[in-house]
C-alpha cells in the first residue's frame, strides 16, 4: 500500500459520521446495506449520506452494487486490513516486540468461527 492510499483511507475515517457508517457496514457483512437504510440507521439525510459514502468509496473502504433502484454498500475489509498492516509494518520497523501487545489485544476480539464438521 502506498502512503497516499493510507492517508486517503484514514482521512475518510477521521470524520464521525463516516466512521459510524463504516462500523455499521462491518456489522452487516457480507450482505451490506442499502444507502437509504444506512441513512435511516444513522439519522442522516440521504443527500448528506451520499456524500459520505462517496468519500468512503473513493478511499476504497466501501464498495457499491446496484440492485434495481437501490445501491447496496459493503465494507471492504481487505482494504481495512491493508491500511492496518501498512500502519503496523511501518510502526514496528522490523521490531515485532513493539506491536506484539497490540496484536495480542486484537486476537481475543475476533476469534475464528469454529468450522462445522460435514457429515458424510
Amino acid at each position: 500500500m502506498e502512503s497516499e492510499d493510507a492517508i486517503l483511507a484514514l482521512a475518510a475515517l477521521a470524520q464521525s459520521t463516516r466512521l459510524d457508517v463504516f462500523r455499521l457496514l462491518v456489522k452487516h457483512e457480507p450482505e451490506g446495506l442499502a444507502a437509504g437504510d444506512i441513512a435511516k440507521a444513522l439519522a442522516v439525510p440521504q443527500n448528506t449520506m451520499s456524500s459520505h459514502l462517496s468519500i468512503l468509496s473513493r478511499a476504497g473502504l466501501v464498495s457499491a452494487q446496484r440492485f434495481s433502484r437501490s445501491i447496496v454498500y459493503r465494507a471492504d475489509l481487505a482494504q481495512l486490513q491493508a491500511v492496518m498492516l501498512f500502519m503496523l509494518r511501518d510502526c514496528c520497523d522490523g521490531r515485532p516486540e513493539i506491536c506484539a501487545p497490540l496484536i495480542e489485544n486484537l486476537t481475543p476480539c475476533c476469534p475464528p468461527k469454529p468450522k462445522r464438521k460435514v457429515r458424510v
